[in-house]
């Protein structure tokens, strides 16, 4: 799928932090930072929001945080697509956002390259979390029991599973096994009844926790 120019919104209350990231993103001629916010009230009353394919959103800032602006954008534009950008040690917030819709976690400490790769899959309709991230996570979550079904996931659900973690879109897991998207959807579905989970990062941690994947 071709993504074209992709207008981000960013908004982080560092401005340093965001000048550089800016910075960085505008060198890509795919990207254009097209407004800035410092807090999550400035955020929601950017006029650029309809505009924008992907929202890089800071979690801790004042006025309003990037929980609350989540939840609140979310009500206005259901599919906007947002991208936390986390620091080490705020995972507890981690379902709290995914659960608003949130579609990926990056860390600021992460380099460029892994910001472009989060902002180009989620673009396209997948989510992506940092790999350090979902580490610190299923650790702390190590003695956290998980409530499965019976049911043993096959070896397609298995296969699709792994995908999944590695944030492909339902259409491209489809493409990969030649099959149609559909067919995807229906396994996705089961395979989120047979583990009790109720959305992507759910699963993740699930398949890291079960050693169905290795980070």
């Amino acid at each position: 799928m071709e993504t074209g120019e992709c207008n981000i919104v960013l908004v982080d209350d560092h401005t340093l932090f965001r000048n550089g990231l800016k910075t960085l993103l505008n060198i890509n001629p795919k990207y254009r930072v097209i407004a800035e916010a410092s807090n999550g009230r400035e955020f929601l009353e950017c006029q650029e929001l309809p505009r924008a394919d992907v929202i890089l959103l800071d979690i801790d800032m004042p006025v309003m945080n990037g929980i609350e602006a989540a939840e609140e954008v979310l009500k206005l534009y259901p599919d906007m697509k947002i991208i936390t950008l986390s620091m080490f040690g705020e995972e507890n917030y981690y379902f709290s956002m995914v659960s608003h819709g949130v579609k990926g976690f990056v860390l600021k400490n992460s380099d460029i390259d892994e910001v472009q790769e989060a902002i180009d899959i989620v673009h396209q309709g997948g989510s992506y979390f940092s790999q350090e991230l979902l580490f610190n996570l299923v650790s702390n979550l190590k003695n956290t029991p998980l409530h499965t079904s019976d049911e043993e996931l096959s070896e397609r659900e298995r296969e699709i599973l792994l995908m999944i973690c590695k944030g492909l879109s339902n259409q491209e897991i489809g493409d990969k096994l030649f099959i149609s998207k559909r067919t995807v959807d229906k396994h996705r579905a089961n395979i989120l009844a047979k583990t009790n989970c109720k959305n992507t990062a759910n699963l993740v941690v699930y398949a890291i926790k079960n050693k169905l994947v290795e980070i």
